[in-house]
């Protein structure tokens, strides 16, 4: 794993272009949600994500070849991008088992803490700093996420509280496969490489998740469902997620993390529209402070400019 001093895009701030083409993944990513549930009367979660990965798996190819990546050069990046995938598949499979048990809208605020495990990481592992302006961005960012969303329901038993903790322990590995490529051999690869790995080994590991929970598709599925599907395979999985990673590599792993707060509100929106949910007064505010919070996050800080230790090193060519 390189050293902070090897991270240069710790520091480095969004480009307008980053925000805004982060602002269509968080788009995409929150109307996703809208699919998933509307598939799920036809195809059950983990057939629908194996589904959705094996969809995905040669549209990277297809997108990778045209763009001269070979997949199957040996660079060293086998193991991250093996590790990456376990991570990758067992996150959906803790998602959607918790969302069993725990209702979407405490899904949502418990799926949404996975900035501040990117922000914790990203200091540990590589080097870069947040400073305190920053650190108050992410809690008010997350306050406005929670506020739209909803106070939890009073009603908890043990099985909700396990669904919490399947939906955080998600959270934290969808943390940890950003970091992993961030952090690792997995930077230098393509986006299309590094996210084959994680499309490629998630299908088993959901494949066999669908066979232990017992789930069959009884029914030969709506248009409307295989389009979502295609949706989600080609657009959401091949092409956003890719997208992503290629941001990864070239920016701040904690800043692009902290703008994946807007995802449900976009979710919430396109609710309203879609599924004729009735949106509350608080969701204005609760923008407001998604907003402030994430210009915060994304404020240029000298305490934030540099990786850790850095500063000691200044002088150094």
């Amino acid at each position: 794993m390189p050293t902070p001093q090897a991270i240069p895009s710790a520091g480095r701030p969004l480009s307008a272009g980053a925000i805004a083409l982060m602002l269509m993944l968080c788009l995409t990513w929150g109307f996703n949600q809208i699919a998933v549930k509307l598939v799920l009367p036809d195809i059950p979660p983990m057939l629908q994500a194996m589904i959705r990965s094996m969809g995905a798996l040669p549209v990277l190819f297809i997108i990778g070849t045209l763009r001269g990546v070979k997949f199957f050069e040996r660079d060293g990046t086998w193991k991250p991008g093996l590790i990456a995938g376990l991570m990758f598949g067992i996150e959906f499979v803790l998602i959607f088992q918790g969302l069993r048990l725990t209702s979407a809208s405490r899904a949502v605020v418990f799926l949404y803490t996975a900035p501040f495990f990117v922000a914790l990481g990203s200091y540990q592992v590589l080097g870069e700093r947040l400073g305190a302006s920053q650190w108050l961005g992410l809690a008010i960012s997350f306050a406005g996420v929670a506020l739209a969303i909803g106070v939890p329901q009073p009603n908890v038993d043990a099985h909700v509280l396990l669904g919490d903790l399947l939906i955080v322990g998600g959270a934290a590995l969808w943390a940890a496969t950003t970091l992993v490529a961030k952090g690792t051999r997995l930077r230098f690869a393509a986006p299309e490489k590094a996210l084959g790995y994680q499309v490629a080994t998630s299908i088993p590991i959901l494949g066999l998740a669908a066979y232990l929970f017992g789930e069959t598709i009884t029914h030969t599925p709506s248009p409307l469902s295989l389009g979502l599907m295609a949706f989600q395979a080609i657009w959401v999985v091949g092409t956003t997620f890719t997208l992503w990673f290629a941001l990864v590599k070239a920016y701040s792993a904690s800043k692009l993390s902290a703008f994946t707060f807007i995802t449900p509100l976009f979710g919430v929106v396109g609710s309203y529209f879609i599924m004729h949910d009735t949106l509350s007064l608080a969701f204005g505010a609760a923008a407001v402070l998604v907003i402030a919070g994430l210009f915060l996050v994304n404020r240029p800080s000298r305490e934030a400019a540099a990786p850790r230790d850095a500063l000691l090193n200044a002088t150094k060519t």
